[in-house]
């Protein structure tokens, strides 16, 4: 056997060269950072990370080997892509802290929810590239979808830069900036309704007689299944919805109590109200 050994050559970013900071890794910052990380999108040497607390920032820079520290102008100035995980009421005062770093060459990513690119324009003081994007939770599993807009002076290649980061997480749609605030109505807040839906179908199986950990089950692969029918077939859900209901059968006699009980218009008003809600934040 021979002792000659060969070096594993390790692949090339997908995203060569780019240097991405992450101001604010909290939840979601935490899930993109991990997402670059497994899917090789940038080198973990181009990647800068910030948080609050030293000790966080030494936990989270030996877990993922990528430098993470407390100070946002740092790693703003060594990034072309910066990040915001911050919540909506310190966007502004970490675009002030940065804004010795921000010039025409840089894209900001803003995933603060209600903060409009016009206001993070105008504090940055110069034509800055700034994309807001809505991710939604199941971009854990990389399951999310995000909407992206692009405020004035986004690239085209700015924006695709953007959507390739959040398909590291899920699938990513592109919107006008108006209708951000139903994005974050619908598939922002829309996790937490279907929790409840299928929450309510295993307590419902329980009802019937199944054991709760097999209702629970039932209810999520369901779930799960019912929308992998939607997006993988292109049909309407209303067709999709007719292949299951057979004359005078089981499922006909529930969508008529489901109807009886309003869940459709309840549905409707759960997204209306929560896309009012975060209209009244973005002009708060």
């Amino acid at each position: 056997m021979s002792d000659e050994t060969y070096a594993v050559e390790t692949p090339a970013p997908a995203m060569p060269g780019v240097r991405v900071a992450i101001l604010g890794t909290g939840k979601m910052g935490g899930i993109l950072l991990q997402a670059f990380l497994k899917n090789n999108l940038v080198a973990a040497d181009h990647v800068f990370a910030t948080v609050h607390h030293p000790d966080r920032a030494q936990a989270l820079s030996a877990q993922f080997g990528v430098e993470v520290t407390t100070d946002n102008l740092a790693a703003a100035q060594q990034a072309d892509i910066i990040l915001l995980g911050v919540k909506p009421i310190q966007v502004p005062g970490v675009i002030e802290q940065i804004k010795p770093a921000l010039n025409a060459g840089k894209l900001v990513v803003s995933f603060a929810a209600s903060v409009k690119t016009r206001s993070i324009e105008d504090a940055a003081g110069c034509d800055l590239g700034v994309i807001r994007a809505m991710p939604n939770t199941p971009a854990m599993l990389a399951a999310g979808v995000t909407a992206v807009c692009a405020g004035r002076f986004v690239t085209p290649e700015q924006m695709a830069a953007a959507q390739r980061i959040f398909n590291t997480v899920g699938r990513t749609v592109v919107v006008d900036e108006k209708h951000m605030d139903a994005v974050t109505g619908l598939s922002g807040s829309g996790p937490a309704f279907l929790y409840i839906v299928i929450e309510a179908l295993a307590e419902a199986g329980v009802n019937v007689g199944l054991p709760r950990d097999v209702a629970t089950l039932l209810a999520a692969q369901t779930t799960l299944g019912s929308a992998r029918m939607v997006l993988e077939t292109g049909y309407h859900p209303a067709l999709l919805k007719d292949a299951v209901t057979t004359p005078a059968g089981c499922t006909v006699d529930g969508i008529l109590e489901l109807e009886e009980g309003g869940l459709r218009v309840t549905l409707i008003k759960a997204v209306k109200r929560a896309t009012q809600r975060a209209k009244e934040l973005a002009n708060g």
